[in-house]
């Protein structure tokens, strides 16, 4: 598995990348049978330190994990602790969907953008409708079935996913509902 350990402005020591390595491969080999590569992220926030963690698994899912306290070990700690009840929690989901998929996730481009929020107040009527572009970004739209979508979804901890559905090769959205259901958008055509 390839490790990419980063610190927001502060230094990652050798000892703490050690420990990041051994504790995840423990951690995922548990429970994933072929992750590809795992992004730690350690960032401060006033006094306490910040950990999230991103394992890419080779059925195309992606599990997130982010954990916060005053000492940097114990954010690490308790990120991984949430890593690994995400990948305890959907192993069989993950294994039985591994045996049914024989080829890896198919992934297709797409555009990103961030668009520049409307909120202030302090400002008259906008001049045009159009909406300014902060920053664009290329992104990944996965090929996946509607069950896999919602557990990608719930594995990212997303609120949203947006996926091709294998079975129609239509766009589909997944998204989690204010009463705590997913909700299916699956558009037809007109």
């Amino acid at each position: 598995m390839r490790y990419q350990i980063t610190g927001k402005q502060i230094d990652i020591g050798e000892s703490l990348q050690t420990h990041v390595q051994d504790s995840l491969n423990e951690v995922v080999a548990k429970y994933a049978e072929r992750p590809t590569d795992a992004t730690v992220i350690f960032s401060k926030s006033a006094h306490e330190h910040i950990c999230e963690i991103i394992v890419h698994l080779s059925t195309g899912l992606t599990a997130q994990a982010r954990g916060q306290a005053v000492e940097i070990y114990a954010a690490f700690e308790t990120a991984s602790e949430k890593m690994e009840k995400q990948l305890r929690r959907y192993k069989r989901r993950l294994k039985d969907h591994h045996r049914e998929r024989s080829q890896p996730v198919e992934l297709m481009g797409g555009a990103s953008y961030i668009l520049a929020s409307t909120e202030d107040s302090s400002e008259a009527e906008p001049e045009t409708l159009q909406p300014v572009i902060v920053a664009e970004m290329e992104t990944k739209i996965p090929s996946l079935s509607v069950g896999e979508a919602v557990m990608q979804m719930e594995l990212a901890g997303a609120p949203v996913l947006v996926f091709k559905n294998e079975s129609a090769g239509r766009t589909n959205v997944v998204y989690r509902r204010e009463d705590g259901n997913i909700g299916w958008i699956d558009p037809t055509t007109g």
